[in-house]
């Protein structure tokens, strides 16, 4: 479906949601502690031992892959105490281990000694609390509620759009980047679901594709950009995925060039921008470094557009922006947000 025919000039969110921390907390609650969120991609835990960790919505998060070949997700929690049990971002364990008491649980979140205690006795209380998680086409997502719709049946649309791109479950990751972005995370959305910045901001990027034939359209909980990568309209397209509430997938023209994008919010003023590349080939080479080039300038443009936004979003001179004509995709992120904090 698409929006644009209403897009014309519509008023943004009030800039006062992107500085409020009441607003922060609450987009937190029903935004993303019910939505399923990208936590890594297959190979990053394909051996037994491996793990991951992340945070949503202010909650540690764990993932591992068992002895039994499993992947599972927990809170990053030991029950003794509430202390967080795995301090790494990655890494490869036999056993799990608390360093306040010492407890230590199994890589499927069983508790393997608690120290002062009889474990045969704790049962229950023993265990790491266990998070729903789905694979799909090799991405992991988790999701911290119990009762939310599956990942299946909540992006069907999506799911079925990713078949068009079967070597995904060959990805290998090759490089991750971390970058703490002063900047609301809707901003940081915002300016991904829109390119109307594009030939001004990012002069190398609009040297390199054709931006007067870039196309956007919007579906149940996705949007889809395009562009080809020549001025005349013919060769191959550069694809660009934005999924609810804060994953963004860019398949660029070459052997397997995919990369991942996850906006983590950190504070109302403050995210967390995890940028992972893929590839069918591990090894890097002159062509592949030039592509790293590449999406690394785009990057540290867009952090230094959305930083700099950030500072103006707290001034009383406005209080929300407007829509262009060409933003329809933005225009939908901004319902989806409206519609879950109402409900």
């Amino acid at each position: 479906m698409s929006t644009k025919e209403n897009v014309q000039f519509s008023p943004t969110l009030p800039y006062s949601r992107y500085v409020d921390p009441e607003v922060f907390n609450e987009e937190s609650k029903k935004i993303f502690r019910k939505s399923w969120i990208l936590a890594g991609h297959a190979s990053q835990v394909e051996k037994v031992g491996d793990f991951m960790t992340l945070d949503i919505a202010g909650e540690p998060i764990i993932v591992s892959h068992g002895t039994d070949g499993e992947l599972r997700a927990f809170y990053n929690i030991c029950p003794h105490r509430g202390m967080k049990v795995e301090n790494a971002d990655k890494g490869n364990k036999k056993i799990l281990q608390c360093g306040y008491h010492g407890w230590t649980f199994k890589l499927d979140g069983s508790v393997n000694r608690a120290p002062n205690f009889k474990t045969n006795e704790l049962g229950i209380h023993s265990c790491m609390k266990s998070i729903r998680l789905e694979v799909q086409n090799a991405m992991i997502f988790v999701n911290l509620d119990k009762n939310a719709p599956s990942m299946a049946e909540a992006y069907q649309e999506f799911l079925e759009e990713m078949k068009e791109y079967p070597f995904f479950d060959s990805l290998k990751l090759v490089r991750e980047t971390r970058r703490e972005v002063k900047a609301n995370w809707k901003a940081v959305v915002d300016n991904y679901l829109e390119c109307d910045h594009c030939s001004i901001a990012h002069p190398g990027f609009a040297k390199s594709f054709d931006l007067a034939n870039f196309c956007t359209t919007t579906h149940d909980k996705f949007t889809y950009q395009y562009m080809t990568a020549s001025k005349n309209g013919e060769g191959e397209q550069a694809r660009f995925y934005w999924v609810w509430p804060n994953m963004m997938i860019n398949v660029y023209p070459g052997d397997g060039n995919v990369n991942t994008i996850q906006v983590i919010p950190v504070d109302a003023v403050t995210s967390l921008g995890i940028y992972r590349d893929y590839s069918l080939d591990e090894k890097t080479n002159i062509e592949k470094e030039e592509y790293f080039k590449f999406v690394d300038q785009v990057r540290q443009e867009d952090f230094d557009l959305v930083e700099k936004l950030q500072k103006g979003l707290s001034s009383e001179a406005f209080t929300n922006g407007i829509f262009s004509p060409t933003e329809h995709a933005a225009v939908y992120f901004h319902e989806l947000i409206e519609n879950k904090l109402q409900n």
